[in-house]
């Protein structure tokens, strides 16, 4: 039997195989609510039907604030968790476990989605049903946008800090109520957390900046936090950029060094990605080679043996033998798929059968099979 489908024991959660959803924005709450829908219960469950062994929410906001697009879904209210309840009950009903990423954009927030034309959303749209621009203005570690088209963030001062750790908490409590047995920290991607990690971002010149030690101060903070309240007996994820692909950025050692400190406060998988911090911080930029298949499971591997903590693959996985191999190789102990599973929710279907393996379909199924 191919290792991929072997099943993976995080503390009291039973994976039932090591493949993965990766958290993918679909900004799809057109209320502006943060309210999970009918799109958000088709989406992902289709995913569990197609045998993902743990599927993982898109980036869910611990506070208004804190969303990339004023479509994403959230936590920062508890009239989202009867929404976020529906699915985690479907997606176990269909044998899958429920994970949620939750996450903060920091200066990264108030964006178009991707079909509405890039950029910042226009003042005159920029608001929610019961919030301004002003109440929905982004924060960072340090006044700087992301590029000269987005707004100047907020400086987040010693009380602002408070309160988003206060957001975190609560976004935990709301996802262990909802039904989700995986909580992912988001601290990738340029988003608010991998602000304060990367010397390109973070020009603090308090405890939360400065050298290494000062920058992992505030993610630490919120990890320990999130494990304070999420339940011993569910694991939790960090998600990490590995680096920011730029001279003199965030980068593996440090990444090494900030996952033995998550081991530390309780953390079970580091979930291994890697760019968003600045503009041009992924490979290829600037007309480089571009990434290839897999181009950052060494990061995985690195972090997993340098560190000692489980770690997740993720980037250009399509292939089942390649994704077997990951596995099999010991370079992560679960692989994340993101483009592939939007391209086919029953990829896992068909990876079992090319690995020789029986696939872990729903028994209505077995009708086309048999």
């Amino acid at each position: 039997m191919s290792t991929l489908f072997d099943p993976l024991a995080l503390r009291d959660v039973v994976l039932p195989d090591r493949i993965a959803m990766s958290p993918m924005c679909t900004y799809s709450c057109e209320a502006r609510d943060g309210v999970p829908g009918a799109w958000h219960l088709q989406h992902l469950a289709s995913r569990a039907a197609g045998g993902v062994g743990l599927v993982l929410t898109e980036a869910t906001a611990v506070e208004p604030r804190g969303r990339i697009s004023l479509q994403d879904t959230g936590l920062w209210d508890d009239r989202q968790v009867d929404g976020w309840r529906r699915v985690t009950e479907a997606i176990t009903s269909l044998g899958s476990v429920p994970g949620v990423q939750l996450a903060h954009a920091g200066r990264k927030a108030g964006t178009r989605r991707p079909w509405d034309g890039r950029g910042p959303i226009p003042a005159e749209d920029f608001h929610d049903p019961v919030r301004t621009a002003d109440e929905l203005w982004p924060v960072a570690p340090s006044a700087h946008p992301f590029d000269s088209s987005m707004r100047v963030p907020h400086v987040l001062d010693t009380d602002g800090l408070l309160a988003v750790r206060a957001a975190w908490t609560a976004a935990a409590v709301r996802a262990a109520d909802a039904g989700f047995r995986v909580l992912e920290v988001h601290m990738a991607h340029g988003y608010l957390l991998h602000q304060f990690l990367s010397p390109l971002v973070n020009h603090r010149d308090d405890a939360h900046g400065g050298d290494l030690e000062g920058r992992l101060r505030f993610p630490l903070e919120v990890v320990r936090d999130v494990r304070r309240v999420w339940p011993e007996s569910l694991p939790l994820f960090v998600r990490i950029s590995a680096t920011d692909w730029v001279d003199g950025g965030w980068d593996l050692d440090q990444s090494v060094q900030l996952a033995i400190r998550l081991r530390e406060a309780g953390v079970d998988l580091v979930d291994v990605s890697s760019g968003g911090a600045v503009p041009g911080g992924v490979p290829g930029a600037g007309g480089g080679t571009p990434p290839g298949p897999g181009y950052q499971v060494p990061f995985a591997r690195a972090v997993r043996e340098r560190a000692a903590v489980a770690t997740g693959a993720v980037g250009l996985i399509t292939d089942p033998m390649h994704a077997a191999a990951v596995i099999a190789d010991g370079d992560a102990d679960l692989v994340l798929l993101g483009r592939a599973l939007l391209r086919d929710p029953y990829w896992p279907h068909r990876a079992a059968e090319q690995l020789g393996v029986t696939p872990r379909r729903p028994a209505a199924y077995a009708w086309a099979v048999t």
